[in-house]
């Protein structure tokens, strides 16, 4: 793979997991990637995530969570916002709420990345990386 979208590449995998009812799907681990995981778990939206060396490669296994019993996927869209062509950027007072607050948007900011609640709590802004909901 060229120099790609790591975020776009990790959300579309767990996008497809989701639709196939896997129970887990692996990702390239990296300090984003972790990140966003980290922030996806908080959240409720996956059960966990663990990282697994395979040789020179570490992947991030993240493990999905379904509802009910016909296994309805918890997540039911995942969105990039801002793409390494096109960065998007919200300061402190136009972060974005995403469907009325039922959703997440996960911000890098210069504290870490985190979700839009709490940037919002911590007082800052940064650059939108996806919407979850």
């Amino acid at each position: 793979m060229a120099a790609n979208d790591t975020i776009a590449d990790m959300l579309t995998r767990i996008r497809n997991a989701n639709l196939a009812r896997h129970q887990t799907t692996k990702v390239p681990a990296t300090r984003m990637t972790r990140s966003i995981a980290r922030v996806l778990r908080e959240e409720g939206f996956i059960n966990d995530f663990e990282e697994m060396d395979e040789g020179v490669k570490r992947n991030l296994v993240i493990s999905l969570k379904y509802k009910g019993k016909n296994r309805q996927p918890l997540i039911t869209a995942l969105k990039r916002v801002s793409k390494p062509g096109l960065r998007v950027y919200s300061n402190r007072k136009d972060l974005p709420r995403v469907l009325g607050g039922i959703g997440i948007a996960i911000i890098s900011t210069s504290s870490g990345i985190m979700t839009d609640r709490e940037a919002r709590r911590q007082n800052v802004g940064g650059e939108v990386l996806c919407y979850v909901w």
